[in-house]
C-alpha cells in the first residue's frame, strides 16, 4: 500500500480542499481503504456536488408520485393497485473506453436499480449521442455500443423498446450512453434501501466480487485524455445469465417477509451499497470482508470495497429468516453470503483479515459531503436568422433530410434488440411516437420516451430543457397515453467551468417550468459530468424519459397512415428554421435560436389530441420534430408506402420554412372525417390546417412536384448498413 497523503488524494480525484475536510472529519490521517471510500462516496458521480444545489430546484411531487429522487428509482402509482418503477443512468465513460462492455453494464446497473425496488423489469429504453459518422473510431463505438445493449438486454429477457441515437462531432471523444429500466410492481410491496434493526445481518448475493471496475466513479467524475482508451480496468464486465437468476431470486424473496432494507451495489460497489443503506436507515454498519465471495485471489481490502464487479446486491434480513433466503439464493445458483451486521454507532467499521481497515463515522461522510456553488455564466442569445433561401428545392431537401444519419431509419440499430421477448409489446420501435407495454394480464399499459434535443439546449439552455420536457410528454401524448413522470440523465461537460455550470443551471430551469406546466414531475435521475476529453466538451444533453399510462393498450395509435385518409396539421407552425435540422443540412449552418416552446399551448393541445385520440377519431399520429413537418409526413407515409396529395403552404411563408421549419406543439394527425376533427379544433381554441389526402405510391407538392415513397423509403434506410457493412 503507498503512503496517504495529498499526492495520493490527488490521484484518487480529491481536491487540497477536500483532502483537508477528510482530515478534520477522521481527526486522523485515513488508512488507504479509508482515502478510497471518501474519493468514491465524494465522487461527482456519487455525490452530485456541483450539482445538487440545482436538481432541488426540480419539481418531484404529485398525487401520483409515490417515491421521488432519493431511491434507487422513482415511483408512480398506474391504478389497478400497480406501480411503475423506473430510472435512467447514464455508463458514458465505461463505453468509450470499452463500448460493448460499457454499454451491456450500464443496462444492467439500471435493470438492477428497478428490480431492486421489487419491480418485475418489463422494458428497456436508451439515449445515444455519437461522434462524427465519418471517423473510424465513431463507427467502432457504435458497433460495440449497440451489440452491448442488445447482447445484454436480449439475454436477460427484457425487451428493449424504445430510444434515440443521433450524431454530433461533439461527442467524438465523449459519446453518451443513457440507459433506461421500467418495471412494474404492487404499490404496496415496494421495498427501500434504508438499514434497520440493530443485529440484523448484512448479507451479500449474486456474483463474486473482482478486480474489475475498480475507481469507476472516480474515473466517471473526471474529464478523459488523449490516453483514457487505456482505462479498461475501470470497466466493469457484466453477465446477463448472473442478472436474470438475480432477478428471480430477489423476486422470490421478496415474495416472503426476509428482506429489511436492499440495495444494488452499482458505482462505488460494496462501499456506496453500505454507506448509503446505514446512513439512510440512521444506523451503523460492521462488515467482515473475509467472507466476500472472491473471484481473484489475494483481493485487499481497498478493492472489495471499491470493485464494481456486476450482477451483486447488498440486503438486510431478518435473522430468522436467514435460512430461508439462503434456501432460495442456492436454488438459483448464486453467491449468499453473511458479510455484517446492523450496529448502533452510526460508524461503518470494516475488517480484513482481523485488522480493522475503515472506521468511519456515516454522518459526516455524508453531511460534510461537498457542496459547490459553481459559478455561473449565462449562455448568449443567438441573433434571429432572418430570411435564408432554399438552395436546392422541397422534394430534394426532403430527400436528403429523410437519408441523413440523424433522421434515416434505425432499423439496423433496432432490429439487433429483441423488442417483443414477454409478449406484452403493443407499439414497437420505429411504429410510434413512443414505445407501448401492455401490463401483463391486463388492459392498462404503459407509454414510454426518451427525448432531447442537443443543438436546441446549446443554442439556449433554458428553452431547450424546455423543449426537451415538452417533446417527451408529447411523444406520449401521441400515442394516447397520459403523461405522468419523467426520469432525467443530465450529460454536461467540465462543471468547473461557468459556461458550462451556467448550461445547467438554465436547462434545469428550462426544465422545471415544463414540468410544472405540464404537470410532469421529475421522479428520478441521474447526472453525468465532465464529459469532455482534452477541454472538449459535448453539446449540452439533459435527456428525459417520459412515463405515461393507457387505460387500454387497444387505443394507442401509432403513426403508419393508410391510403384514403386525411392529414390535418394540429398547432400553429410559424416556419421556423434556427438550429434545425433544414438549416444544418441543407444550408449548412448551426444558427439561430431554437423554436420557442409556448407551454400553455403545449398543453392544451396535447390534451385535445389526446382526447381525440380515445375518443377514436384519430386512425395515427405523429408530432412534429426533427426535420419539420414535411419529415414528420414522410415519416408517417414510409411504414405502408402510401402516397399523399399535399395542398399549398399559406401564404405568408416561405415553402421551405414551412414544411422543414421546427416548430413546437404540433402534431399530424391522419383522419377519416377532417371537417368534424377540424370544427372541434376551432372550438377548443386551438389552430388546425387540413395538409392532404393519402392515397397511391407518390408524395405529391401542390404544384405538382413528386417523388415516389419507395424512393424515399430506399434513402431512408441507405445510412446504416452502408456505413457498417
Amino acid at each position: 500500500m503507498r503512503d496517504v497523503n495529498q499526492a495520493l488524494a490527488a490521484e484518487f480525484g480529491l481536491s487540497a480542499d477536500e483532502y483537508q475536510r477528510v482530515l478534520d472529519i477522521m481527526g486522523r490521517t485515513p488508512s488507504f481503504t479509508e482515502l478510497g471510500v471518501f474519493s468514491v462516496m465524494w465522487s461527482e458521480h456519487c455525490s452530485y456536488k456541483s450539482s445538487r444545489v440545482w436538481l432541488k430546484t426540480l419539481p418531484t411531487k404529485a398525487l401520483w408520485v409515490i417515491h421521488g429522487p432519493g431511491e434507487n428509482a422513482g415511483v408512480v402509482d398506474i391504478g389497478d393497485g400497480l406501480a411503475a418503477i423506473f430510472k435512467m443512468e447514464s455508463h458514458n465513460h465505461p463505453s468509450f473506453i470499452e463500448p460493448y462492455q460499457g454499454a451491456a453494464t450500464g443496462v444492467g446497473g439500471i435493470l438492477r436499480d428497478v428490480f431492486t425496488m421489487g419491480a418485475r423489469p418489463i422494458a428497456n429504453l436508451n439515449a445515444l449521442r455519437f461522434g462524427d459518422p465519418k471517423l473510424p473510431r465513431t463507427k467502432r463505438i457504435v458497433d460495440g455500443v449497440v451489440r452491448g445493449i442488445g447482447g445484454y438486454g436480449n439475454c436477460v429477457g427484457v425487451p428493449t423498446v424504445g430510444g434515440e441515437i443521433n450524431f454530433h462531432p461533439s461527442y467524438n471523444g465523449n459519446p453518451l450512453v443513457n440507459a433506461m429500466t421500467v418495471g412494474v410492481a404492487d404499490k404496496d410491496k415496494i421495498f427501500l434501501s434504508a438499514a434497520a434493526g440493530i443485529g440484523n445481518p448484512v448479507v451479500y448475493v449474486g456474483s463474486k466480487t473482482g478486480r474489475d471496475g475498480i475507481h469507476g466513479a472516480t474515473m466517471a467524475s473526471t474529464e478523459f485524455d488523449a490516453d483514457s482508451e487505456s482505462k479498461r480496468p475501470t470497466v466493469q464486465v457484466g453477465d446477463p445469465f448472473t442478472e436474470k437468476l438475480l432477478i428471480e431470486a430477489c423476486l422470490e424473496l421478496m415474495a416472503t417477509d426476509a428482506i429489511v432494507a436492499i440495495q444494488d451495489m452499482g458505482a462505488a460497489g460494496l462501499t456506496s451499497s453500505s454507506v448509503e443503506m446505514a446512513g439512510k436507515g440512521g444506523v451503523g454498519i460492521e462488515l467482515n470482508l473475509d467472507h466476500v465471495p472472491q473471484r481473484e485471489p489475494g483481493m485487499t481490502a481497498y478493492e472489495m470495497m471499491l470493485s464494481e464487479s456486476q450482477e451483486r446486491m447488498l440486503m438486510v434480513l431478518r435473522p430468522d429468516r436467514e435460512d430461508v433466503a439462503r434456501a432460495i439464493f442456492d436454488k438459483w445458483d448464486l453467491d449468499f453470503a453473511v458479510i455484517g451486521h446492523i450496529t448502533d454507532t452510526g460508524r461503518i467499521v470494516v475488517k480484513h483479515n482481523g485488522v480493522i481497515e475503515a472506521d468511519i463515522a456515516l454522518d459526516p461522510l455524508a453531511e460534510q459531503a461537498p457542496l459547490y456553488h459553481r459559478p455561473t455564466t449565462e449562455t448568449p442569445k443567438q441573433p434571429e436568422l432572418g430570411p435564408v433561401a432554399d438552395p436546392i428545392g422541397i422534394l430534394p431537401a426532403l430527400h436528403k433530410l429523410i437519408g441523413c444519419p440523424d433522421l434515416c431509419s434505425r432499423a439496423w440499430v433496432y432490429d439487433q434488440y429483441d423488442s417483443t421477448v414477454g409478449g406484452q409489446t403493443v407499439k414497437r420501435p420505429g411504429g410510434a411516437d413512443a414505445a407501448v407495454v401492455r401490463i401483463d394480464g391486463l388492459k392498462r399499459a404503459i407509454a414510454l420516451t426518451t427525448d432531447v434535443t442537443p443543438r436546441y439546449v446549446f443554442a439556449d439552455p433554458e428553452m431547450g430543457g424546455k423543449q426537451a420536457v415538452a417533446e417527451a410528454w408529447r411523444n406520449l401524448t401521441a400515442v394516447g397515453a397520459l403523461p405522468l413522470a419523467i426520469t432525467d440523465n443530465m450529460n454536461f461537460g467540465n462543471p468547473t467551468k461557468p459556461e458550462i455550470m451556467g448550461q445547467f443551471a438554465a436547462s434545469i430551469r428550462g426544465m422545471a417550468e415544463a414540468c410544472v406546466a405540464l404537470d410532469f414531475p421529475v421522479v428520478s435521475g441521474n447526472v453525468s459530468l465532465y464529459n469532455e476529453t482534452e477541454g472538449r466538451g459535448i453539446l449540452p444533453t439533459p435527456a428525459i424519459g417520459g412515463l405515461g399510462v393507457l387505460e387500454d393498450a387497444a387505443q394507442a395509435v401509432g403513426l403508419a397512415v393508410h391510403a384514403g385518409q386525411s392529414l390535418v396539421l394540429i398547432g400553429g407552425i410559424s416556419g421556423h428554421l434556427g438550429q434545425s435540422l433544414w438549416l444544418r443540412e441543407i444550408a449548412g449552418r448551426e444558427e439561430g435560436p431554437p423554436p420557442p416552446v409556448d407551454l400553455a399551448a403545449e398543453r392544451r393541445t396535447g390534451d385535445f389530441v389526446r382526447a381525440q385520440i380515445l375518443a377514436g377519431n384519430i386512425r395515427a399520429c405523429h408530432d412534429v420534430s426533427d426535420g419539420g413537418l414535411l419529415v414528420a409526413i414522410a415519416e408517417m407515409i414510409m411504414p405502408d408506402r402510401t402516397g399523399v396529395a399535399l395542398v399549398d403552404p399559406p401564404a405568408g411563408i416561405a415553402p421551405h420554412a414551412w414544411w422543414f421549419g421546427e416548430d413546437q406543439g404540433c402534431y399530424v394527425l391522419a383522419v377519416h372525417h377532417p371537417e368534424a376533427l377540424q370544427a372541434a379544433a376551432t372550438q377548443a381554441g386551438i389552430p388546425s390546417r387540413l395538409l392532404g389526402a393519402t392515397g397511391g405510391v407518390d408524395l405529391t407538392l401542390a404544384d405538382g412536384a413528386t417523388i415516389s415513397v419507395e424512393a424515399l423509403c430506399q434513402e431512408h434506410a441507405r445510412f446504416f448498413p452502408e456505413w457498417m457493412d
